[in-house]
């Protein structure tokens, strides 16, 4: 899924994702880094695994990059989401703001 605009940790975070141990997606995410999705906020490595591994591996997905881009605060991927879920397929707009290391600062998932 890698795509120019995309900067290094982030077109990791989506090849990591497909993978089976969630905690190594924790290496593209800085100590501190934030995720929000559906609503909810997780800080921090031992939160963002809570999620990796219960909100995030809920159902079983498949994820088409539709799109890639910049903005004034980083990067915009759509992901085409299909899978065993209500709704299915959906539309999910993931925005991605570099840390100061080159990790993930910020991950916001939105319909």
């Amino acid at each position: 899924m890698i795509n120019e605009n995309l900067f290094p940790a982030a077109a990791s975070y989506f090849d990591l994702m497909e993978g089976s141990d969630k905690a190594e997606v924790l290496t593209v995410f800085d100590p501190n880094a934030e995720v929000i999705d559906d609503g909810h906020s997780y800080t921090g490595h031992d939160e963002i695994l809570g999620w990796l591994t219960g909100p995030a591996s809920e159902f079983t997905i498949t994820k088409t990059l539709i799109s890639s881009s910049r903005s004034a605060q980083g990067i915009i991927a759509n992901i085409r989401v299909d899978g065993n879920f209500p709704g299915s397929p959906v539309d999910l707009r993931h925005e991605f703001i570099q840390g100061s290391t080159g990790l993930i600062g910020s991950l916001t998932i939105t319909v």
